[in-house]
Order: structure tokens, then sequence, then C-alpha cells
């Protein structure tokens, strides 16, 4: 029987204070979502004592969270103070990664021609030139137009229009952006007689999802490009674009067709804080009743969870990598 421990701590003003109590922390992590959040939920009084953190913990203070068994702790969260809610019988710390701080304006511009690189260069300068760029999937643009608009509002923009995977490794301030299931970060190891407590798992094979991705771009003259992959007659799913450049969107239509029809899982299995396993990893699932779903997936998403009443690991699974 293992013992659950964790640890949340907070910087303000440079001075760091660390928690005592909790009731749960919740943390929700996905390549489908531009941000990362940890909800870390505490009893509103102890010992009949009114928590009161809010001279030491505001908007925009830092958090970092760690969890683990029998005092070995792993990072398990970095990021800021996005809110705290109070109701009737606890107090909600509500916590984002690094893409808090780009919840700021950027200037006006028209950027042309340009790349996606550039464009999200562009605003680590203006916001945090602290921050790296990491990016292996650079889409061009003939005419990028940012208006009245924040950083998360132009990065959302983006992984809209390209369907690439952003997000930020706060810990090591980069901004990452690539082809969709092409990062892998990690591995991990899953069988279901082992170390998986349920599964919700239904396995979808490409032969059986037919689809047909078209995608149109307008030009800087006002003329419709497309573009169109995958079986005609399928399920038609159709993007608009920006002024992306046509020689692009073969790039985009692979990879929402990748994300529509490949063998894959949907669902999710639950298991435990060990293995470590963030999105991006790739899972090796084993199944002695059905090996012929054996093989290597990856992991879109991680919801990670830590209460009174013990921890669980959510695993969402995505697209077969190999059969192996």
């Amino acid at each position: 029987m293992f013992d659950i421990n964790w640890s949340v701590k907070f910087k303000n003003a440079g001075v760091t204070y660390r928690l005592e109590t909790i009731a749960a922390i919740d943390i929700d992590e996905s390549v489908d979502n531009l941000v990362d959040t940890a909800t870390i939920t505490l009893p509103e009084a102890v010992m009949n004592q009114v928590l009161n953190i809010g001279d030491r913990i505001g908007r925009g203070t830092e958090v970092a969270v760690q969890l683990g068994y029998d005092e070995v702790l792993i990072t398990e969260f970095v990021g800021y103070v996005k809110d705290i809610v109070t109701n009737d019988s606890s107090l909600k710390i509500l916590c984002e990664d690094a893409l808090f701080l780009f919840r700021v304006g950027v200037k006006d511009i028209e950027m042309k021609p340009t790349t996606m690189a550039k464009i999200a260069q562009s605003l680590l300068s203006q916001i945090n030139p602290g921050y790296k760029l990491v990016c292996d999937y650079d889409i061009a643009y003939e005419k990028f137009v940012i208006h009245q608009a924040t950083g998360f509002d132009v990065l959302k923009k983006l992984a809209e229009e390209t369907k690439a995977n952003i997000y930020f490794n706060t810990d090591k301030k980069e901004l990452h952006i690539h082809p969709p299931y092409l990062e892998k970060s990690g591995e991990v190891i899953y069988s279901m007689q082992v170390n998986v407590e349920k599964s919700s798992l239904e396995y979808k094979e490409a032969i059986d999802r037919k689809v047909e991705v078209i995608v149109e771009s307008t030009n800087v003259k006002g003329k419709v490009e497309s573009y169109t992959a995958g079986t005609t007659g399928g399920e038609k799913i159709t993007l608009k674009v920006g002024s992306v450049s046509p020689q692009d969107l073969p790039k985009i239509a692979n990879a929402e067709l990748i994300r529509r029809s490949a063998d894959m899982y949907e669902g999710s299995i639950d298991g435990w804080l060990i293995p470590f396993v963030k999105p991006t990893y790739s899972a090796k699932i084993k199944d002695e009743d059905y090996p012929e779903k054996d093989g290597t997936y990856y992991v879109v998403g991680v919801v990670t969870s830590v209460s009174e009443a013990g921890c669980k690991r959510t695993v969402k699974l995505g697209v077969k990598l190999s059969v192996k």
C-alpha cells in the first residue's frame, strides 16, 4: 500500500508559500486544448478557522504542483493562478499554464507574406521574450491580419486553421507548434490486466471510417484555392482557412484526415499516478484478451485527480502509431 503525497507551492513577489492542506487537485491536459489547467480545491475552513489566502495568493501568482507516492514527488503542473472562487463549502484556486500570460492584447498588424513561426515569434517578442519557440510545422500565409486580438486569440486561430498541436512547456519556457500526433515526448506501457483500473475504449478501424477533407483558402486576390484529401463519397469535412499558401493546403488536409480516419482508440483508460504519462506520450497497450488490438497509441489527453478518496489518471488515447 502506497501513501499518496503532494506538494503545492505558490510564488508571489519573490516569496514562496506552501499549502498545508487540500481537499482535491485536478489537472487537465490535452493536445486538443491550447491551455492546460489545474484546479486546487481547499476546505473553506480548517478546525473551524476560515482559510484566508487572499493576502498571499492572487491572480498571476506562480504555482507548482507535485504528486507522488511515498515521498517520491514528480512535477505535474507549472503555471499561474487565474482566479480564486469561493462557494458554500470550499475554495477553488483555478490555474492555467503559460497561456495565462498570453491573454493580453497585442498590436494590430498585417503580415504578408508570413509564416506560422513568424506569427508565433512576434507574439513571444511582444508578450514574453523569455519564451523560446519550438516549431517543426510551419505553414505559410500570403497574409495574416491581427486586429484587436490577444495572444490567446491569435494562437487559437492558428490552431483551428492549421490543425497544429500548439501548447506550452511552462517549466522550460517553450511554446511548441507541431504537426498532430508527431511530437513524442515519452513512452508508457499499459496492460489491461495489470495497471489499468477501468477502460472505456472502443477500437475504430480506418477501413470503417471513410472521410473526405476539403480545405479552402481565399488568397490575397480573392480567388478561392482548394485541396481535397481522403476518400470520395466518405463523410465530407470542409475547412475554411485564411490566406494560406496553396502549397501548404495539403499539410492541413492530411493533418485533419489523420485526426478523423486513422486506426485509433476512442475513449479512455483509468490508472494511477504510476506510470507517469503526459499528452504526446506514446502508450503501448497490451491486452491478453484481445491481442489483435495490441499496439502503440498516441496519448491525446490526461486528467489527473487526487483527493481523500485516492488518486486517478484518466488517459485519453488517439491514433494508432504502430502494431508493436
